[in-house]
């Protein structure tokens, strides 16, 4: 026969969940202390409380062995013994509202600080993720995970983890008690026990797998939402929004299908765990009947044993009651910790320094790198750039442009070889000194949705207005912003779609120029444009790459030609081409 399956392995993800939050909880420890002392008095009050009745029940209403314990000598009257046995109610019932209060209390503030600790901590860990991570991740399942995977996991340590620690107190007390009023009679209980786990741990299990099924399947139907929401241009476009409505549909169908067969096994656990309750009780009240009629017990204290009984089904059936929810947590739980291990590619060495201001020297030696094993798209790069010089990068696609801009900024790192700034190894510095001296002008702008003058100054916050005109005149950014209705402050729609293709790449190069950082990258800053923007903004660049050292990624000769020297990149190397205008335009 199989052994019975245990807690830990119905619920995997519980204790792994519990051991990666142990760090962020013990930073509360006064809290938490403060917290599970409400939770013992609470425990203590509950234990005390059916003990007034006993002394009525057992000294007045039923007195044990025919005597009446009201008229010996020294004894309280009966009113008195109903007045005390009233006012210990009252004392105990309010004790136990006010440590009731203090425990929700202190562990809701545990569980919200903690769990917005680590939605920090993962929001910032997915930021520091390499683009080789980002490739191949669906943005809408990152956030998902991060918005609704961290507020799940906040919402199970407020309603269902926390009380069940209480739970378990009560359930170990309650117990013990029972065991020091009559063993025999907890011997019933005990033996019951099993009928209560066994089909609670078979459940358990199964509503975990369903709710780890129906949390994946969430996750793509809000990655499916995303990108069709950023992309509902090209969707209506195409005439794809029914396509994408359809899909859409069929998940959602498929989650609640999900969602149906998790309430149906946690009503199937919560009326088991109520029928095996009533056995229990019904075993219980037989035999400590008989005991009462034989003189072994009290009335009393069986009302007290019977009292003691419900609070032990009580965590019980809180444990059936928030078994989805745990399991829902656990699966959570599952999908946070999994980002988590996803080591950073990228990341400051143990060596690193702040870098000094650079003067802009640039040199990759013998690079070596390729996305896939087998399939490199640099062998052996060698290419310098001399302070101040403006260099186009031409070649066809896939040759490896826009991952030798890349690992400027370090967003890959070469597999063999360097990159050097002013002559020292890029991974000798912080990537926050590094980045924060390189502006990038990309191919997709992105502007965020705020203001247009906010979208300037993220190349330099504390920039005066003054500093700020003067960068958006320079890109040829004033006098198109100047006639909207709200000029610089004129809101900006979400990825820049309030305003065209040129007015967003003028307002990315204005970003640039405030920055006033000492290397520039360009990568492909006029696709899209119309020719008549496009020669007017490349004489915008032409001005503004003079002012620091520049690489521009072009396909086209004639944009290229405004830079001081033409490298190809063919073959994972790099070629240096004559200055050559009337050059047609490459493939790719």
């Amino acid at each position: 026969m199989a052994r019975p399956m245990t807690f830990t392995k119905s619920l995997p993800g519980v204790r792994r969940l519990l051991g990666f939050l142990w760090p962020y909880v013990r930073q509360h420890k006064s809290l938490l202390a403060g917290s599970f002392l409400a939770l013992f008095a609470g425990v203590a009050m509950r234990a005390l409380e059916p003990w007034p009745l006993k002394f009525v029940i057992d000294y007045l209403v039923i007195p044990v062995s025919g005597i009446d314990h009201s008229s010996l000598p020294g004894s309280p009257s009966a009113l008195q013994l109903l007045l005390l046995a009233g006012a210990a109610l009252v004392v105990v019932y309010g004790l136990r509202g006010l440590s009731t209060y203090y425990q929700k209390v202190g562990f809701a503030l545990v569980g919200i600080k903690v769990l917005t600790e680590v939605r920090g901590a993962l929001y910032r860990h997915i930021q520091c993720l390499s683009m080789a991570f980002h490739s191949k991740a669906r943005s809408g399942d990152l956030i998902f995970r991060v918005i609704s995977d961290i507020g799940l996991l906040r919402d199970i340590a407020v309603t269902a983890f926390m009380p069940l620690i209480g739970s378990v107190l009560v359930l170990a007390t309650m117990a013990g008690l029972m065991l020091w009023i009559n063993w025999k009679l907890a011997l019933v209980v005990l033996v019951s026990a099993p009928l209560f786990w066994l089909p609670t741990l078979f459940l358990s299990r199964r509503i975990q797998k369903v709710s780890r099924v129906q949390r994946k399947r969430e996750s793509a139907m809000a990655s499916m939402a995303s990108e069709s929401i950023t992309a509902v241009q090209a969707v209506q476009s195409l005439a794809l929004d029914s396509d994408f409505a359809d899909r859409f549909s069929g998940q959602n169908k498929k989650s609640l299908k999900e969602g149906v067969k998790v309430r149906r096994l946690l009503a199937r656990l919560q009326a088991t765990v109520l029928l095996m309750t009533g056995v229990s009780t019904a075993a219980v009240l037989f035999y400590g009947t008989l005991l009462v009629l034989r003189g072994a017990l009290t009335a009393g204290e069986l009302l007290v044993f019977l009292s003691y009984l419900k609070a032990v089904f009580k965590p019980l059936q809180d444990f059936a009651k928030y078994t989805g929810r745990m399991a829902k947590a656990s699966a959570a739980g599952e999908r946070v910790i999994q980002i988590f291990e996803t080591p950073q590619d990228i990341e400051d060495l143990p060596h690193a320094t702040d870098a000094p201001p650079f003067r802009g020297d640039i040199a990759f030696e013998d690079v070596h790198f390729g996305y896939e094993e087998g399939a490199p798209v640099l062998a052996g790069l060698n290419l310098e750039i001399k302070a101040g010089e403006f260099v186009a990068l031409v070649g066809e696609s896939g040759a490896g442009k826009s991952t030798v801009v890349e690992m400027l900024s370090r967003l890959h790192d070469p597999q063999r070889g360097k990159v050097l700034i002013d002559g020292n190894d890029l991974r000798d510095y912080t990537l926050v000194s590094l980045r924060t001296q390189i502006s990038v002008v990309m191919q997709d702008t992105l502007l965020f949705a705020t203001t247009i003058a906010e979208n300037i100054r993220y190349g330099r916050a504390d920039a005066s207005d003054e500093e700020l005109v003067e960068a958006a005149k320079l890109a040829g950014a004033h006098a198109f912003i100047s006639e909207l209705p709200g000029g610089y402050a004129s809101m900006v729609g979400e990825r820049g779609v309030t305003l065209s293709v040129g007015q967003k790449q003028r307002i990315a190069i204005a970003r640039a120029v405030l920055g006033a950082r000492p290397i520039l990258v360009l990568d492909e800053p006029t696709t899209g444009l119309d020719p008549e923007t496009r020669r007017a903004l490349v004489n915008t660049l032409a001005d503004v790459a003079r002012r620091q050292t520049t690489l521009m990624i072009t396909h086209d000769m004639e944009e290229a030609a405004v830079a001081d020297r033409i490298c190809r990149l063919q073959g994972g190397r790099a070629q240096t081409s004559p200055l050559d205008p009337g050059a047609e335009p490459l493939a790719g």
